[in-house]
């Protein structure tokens, strides 16, 4: 009976998919479990070795708590919307929805094939109508509410709106635009239109004009990584910045929130720490200064962390952006700052905050006053000052601030420090002692009582105020993309009004072209017969982002056919929170902070009873690729060997590494690859081509991904699972290596002559247990148990190889020892493990075993070998049993021909004895 493991593989994939092995109920008498990995956009290339590193820890973590006794919920689905599928459907000129349902059956397939425990009835896919009509259910409810800082909540729209009639906005400050103030008589005088914009402003679902990368020549809009230096990375075209009405998100109004809620989270230290700093709360001060020979409405607000620094403010900072430029700047700098302001055009968000190094700004030709010594203070712009951070400017202080110190010096500004000399130091001290020296009321202070005299003061004088700020920005909500959710918005002489909740959904229209609108809006605003609803009414062409699906999917797998809500509450409230989410951390701060936010607005809202939805996360390491690389000789198709290639001028070319075995390349196969290397001529060296190698992340773009399939082909699915939970920690990254799953494989073979022998069949016993084949089970129950719970999965499978060794060499064939130890492998290699019950006479199936029990009994010690030292000098070894005599164990000891040796016929003055510990004969 020999292990034929792709039969048995695929016996059980079958039999499990047809018995529903892995539906799971919400009615259920067991504790629950909420296993969930952050599912998968289906891409075209399919799944490859690094893929699965995540879903093989989360598939046995699901596996281990079912033995265990827990309704574990384990689902899976399909992140379906966004640019990826989008862009991969025009590359292959074809429809988003007819590309994306054949990469769903790719990765369905591939998935099976490794023997995952989804409950598959429970599948999601984001581009599916009847899911997206609650992702547009639930943005209408982000849209009709707003954020009340008085109750921390958010409420209906109707409340503030209630509220607004009766007192105004006198206690609700306008997160919008605080500027915004009014009575409850001025409220009802308000036209339409002027309430509609008002609550706008409040509104955590807004409309704002924001800029966006516009190309002229591609006629669209680029996110920020289609552009480098000022072009687009298609076609090198000039990009500039376009001001275009987008959706946002209110997702500042959470931020304190977000980050309370980072206190009751498993979340790991780094992770915390991420969206901490994304979330960038700080503490300071606003300060209004006036400008020289400007109106009251023309004061520059400046947000300092430091204000107690306002002495030693040399010059301001104002973003590119900032409504103040063009309203300050003096005629003689007005060329400049055109100048200036063209140049920032081209440049992207991401290359402004980056280059630290590269200093750029321009002179405005304006001043802002010192309210507290008068002194004229130069307002200059720079690209390093963004719009949204903050005020939009800046008070620097060049002899505290390395940054401002370089920015003056590059610009030659007069640097004075407190005293008001000319700063003559190399290098900017932010915490030197003399910074409160000289500085008017704040003469020789300490940090901490100047700040908040400072502040103190500038109440008092009516031009500043202590605030709280943050980093984060609100999140943009508008895509002008066509594959994405439509906005359940409709726009009636120019104001935007929410659909009626019963025709939802509103579906995608199909489009066979995804050329955007004339200025830059999405492709849907091509579809006139589907933008014109009526006369003067017209819908959003804008699409929600690949992220607005997966904010809330979590909750639809608890109950994922409901048609009348987006998951009853009752379902809800049983499954509760994720207990173990599983995912990468390139997710810190984008997926993971928007279904936070998401998730307190449901919560708030009353749809929900948690305002959390993931109470542990783990994030997996990265599994990268080992690359292969050719060598050609430059201007010709000809390869030199990697030995040889020093010889040469040659280019760096990567190779597909299913081409080549180990470094050899197959120069037939090679030369099939692609056309351009059918006629490729070879320097050889020993009669091979050897490659180059290099570890990098594993991509299809570097040719060096390593299908699943061909593994589980080879190998089996159980040996793939072990091996890629075997290559190191869970969290950890690594780099991957086929050749040790030979050693897993190996193990397996073995694991399967200890029940079966290819002549004989079953050869498993029933007979009794010896005390160390117990204690050889027991420490593997409790080893195992441990790992299982603490995602140490390395450690487990090595557990299972010692323990399988341990057995092997007792010849151990029995019944009682070999049933416990396929359940607690059941959830590493759950097929082999069904299989091998089978044999064995059980009628039921393994995935619903108990999970063995460990007895500390078994492993105790009952014999220690003590060390026999001789006036403390160790000079042999004897073993006792623990419980011995001490009498006996000392007249053993004395007896000892060593000890004799030692002692020279003399008696000892005394032998102690520490248990469990050593002896010492002291003579």
């Amino acid at each position: 009976m020999e292990y034929n493991f792709r039969a048995i593989e695929q016996k059980w994939q079958e039999q499990w998919e047809k018995a529903h092995a892995y539906r799971v109920s919400n009615n259920s008498t067991r504790p629950k479990c909420y296993v969930l990995d952050m599912f998968p956009y289906p891409s075209g290339a399919g799944l490859h070795v690094g893929h699965p590193l995540g879903y093989i820890a989360s598939d046995i973590y699901a596996r281990y708590k079912r033995l265990k006794g827990f309704n574990v919920l384990h689902p899976m689905g399909y992140d379906a919307f966004g640019l990826p599928a989008e862009q991969y459907a025009l590359e292959t000129g074809q429809h988003p929805a007819v590309t994306t349902e054949e990469n769903i059956k790719t990765f369905r397939k591939q998935l099976d094939n490794i023997g995952f425990c989804y409950d598959w009835d429970r599948k999601v896919n984001t581009s599916e109508p009847g899911y997206y009509k609650w992702t547009q259910w639930i943005f209408l409810q982000i849209f009709e509410s707003w954020y009340n800082r008085q109750t921390q909540q958010a409420a209906p729209i109707s409340q503030l709106i209630a509220i607004f009639e009766q007192e105004g906005n006198a206690g609700y400050e306008c997160p919008g635009d605080r500027t915004i103030q009014f009575t409850a008589t001025e409220w009802k005088a308000f036209n339409e239109v002027e309430q509609r914009e008002i609550l706008m402003h409040y509104r955590l679902a807004f409309l704002a004009y924001a800029e966006v990368n516009w190309c002229p020549a591609l006629g669209t809009v680029l996110a920020n990584d289609e552009v480098i230096n000022g072009v687009s990375e298609r076609g090198g075209h000039p990009v500039i910045k376009k001001k275009m009405r987008q959706w946002f998100l209110r997702i500042t109004e959470y931020a304190n929130r977000l980050l309370e809620g980072l206190e009751t989270v498993a979340f790991s230290d780094a992770m915390k720490e991420m969206q901490r700093n994304w979330i960038g709360k700080s503490q300071g001060a606003e300060i209004t200064f006036a400008i020289k020979g400007a109106p009251v409405h023309q004061n520059l607000v400046v947000y300092t962390t430091r204000p107690d620094t306002i002495f030693g403010v040399d010059f301001m900072v104002i973003a590119p952006e900032h409504d103040l430029v063009q309203q300050i700047t003096t005629p003689a700098q007005q060329a400049d700052i055109e100048k200036y302001l063209a140049y920032v055009q081209s440049r992207s968000e991401r290359e402004r905050m980056a280059e630290v190094k590269q200093i750029t700004g321009c002179f405005t030709g304006a001043y802002a006053i010192n309210p507290f010594d008068g002194r004229e203070i130069p307002i200059w712009i720079s690209e390093y000052v963004l719009a949204g951070y903050g005020t939009g400017a800046i008070m620097a202080v060049p002899c505290g601030d390395q940054r401002d110190f370089l920015f003056a010096r590059h610009f030659n500004i007069p640097i004075t420090n407190i005293v008001g000399d000319d700063y003559t130091g190399e290098e900017a001290n932010p915490t030197k002692e003399g910074i409160l020296q000289n500085s008017g009321f704040l003469n020789g202070m300490e940090m901490k009582p100047a700040m908040e005299l400072v502040i103190s003061k500038l109440e008092e004088m009516g031009i500043g105020k202590r605030q709280i700020n943050y980093k984060m920005r609100d999140a943009g909500f508008s895509r002008q993309r066509y594959w994405g959710e439509p906005f359940p918005i409709v726009y009636k002489n120019g104001i935007p009004y929410a659909i009626d909740e019963k025709d939802l959904p509103l579906e995608l229209p199909h489009v066979e072209n995804y050329k955007p609108g004339e200025e830059g809006e999405g492709p849907l605003a091509n579809v006139t017969d589907w933008v014109n609803v009526a006369p003067g009414v017209i819908r959003e062409t804008n699409t929600m982002p690949g992220y607005a699906g997966s904010s809330w999917y979590f909750l639809r797998y608890t109950d994922p056919h409901n048609n009348k809500t987006f998951a009853d509450r009752k379902a809800t409230d049983y499954w509760n929170q994720v207990d173990v989410y599983v995912g990468g951390t390139e997710h810190a701060v984008g997926h993971l902070l928007y279904s936070r936010m998401w998730t307190k607005v449901l919560y708030d809202l009353g749809h929900i009873g948690f305002d959390e939805p993931f109470k542990r996360l783990i994030n997996q390491g990265m599994i990268g690729g080992s690359s292969r690389l050719a060598y050609r000789i430059r201007g010709t198709n000809k390869f030199a060997s990697h030995g040889l290639k020093d010889q040469y001028e040659t280019d760096e070319l990567h190779v597909d590494v299913n081409i080549v075995d180990g470094l050899e390349l197959n120069m037939t196969a090679f030369k099939k690859w692609k056309p351009d290397y059918q006629d490729a001529e070879f320097i050889l060296e020993d009669g091979k081509y050897i490659c180059g190698s290099l570890n990098e992340k594993m991509s299809k773009r570097l040719f060096n991904t390593v299908n699943p399939n061909d593994l589980v082909e080879k190998y089996g699915a159980d040996t793939f699972r072990m091996y890629e939970m075997f290559l190191g920690p869970v969290e950890q990254s690594k780099p991957w290596d086929t050749k040790g799953i030979e050693g897993v494989h190996r193990f397996l073979k073995k694991l399967w002559r200890l029940f079966a022998d290819e002549q004989k069949g079953l050869i498993v016993k029933s007979d009794d247990p010896t005390p160390e084949e117990l204690k050889i089970l027991h420490k593997t129950i409790q080893k195992i148990d441990a790992d299982s719970d603490n995602f140490s999965y390395n450690t487990a499978v090595s557990q299972f190889m010692i323990c399988v060794n341990e057995l092997a060499s007792l010849k151990c064939h029995k019944r009682c020892i070999l049933e416990p130890l396929l359940v607690l492998l059941t959830p590493f290699a759950p097929h082999i493990s069904e299989e091998l019950w089978q044999l064995m006479g059980n009628t039921t199936s393994i995935l619903d075993a108990a999970y063995p029990v460990y007895n500390e009994q078994y492993t105790k010690e009952s014999t220690f070998n003590y060390p026999i030292a001789i006036n403390g000098k160790t000079r042999t070894e004897i073993g006792f049993a623990l419980d011995a005599d001490n009498a006996a164990v000392e007249k053993e000891v004395i007896a000892n021909e060593v000890v004799q040796k030692w002692l020279e016929g003399k008696a000892p003055k005394k032998v102690i004895i520490v248990k469990g510990r050593m002896i010492n004969v002291v003579i």
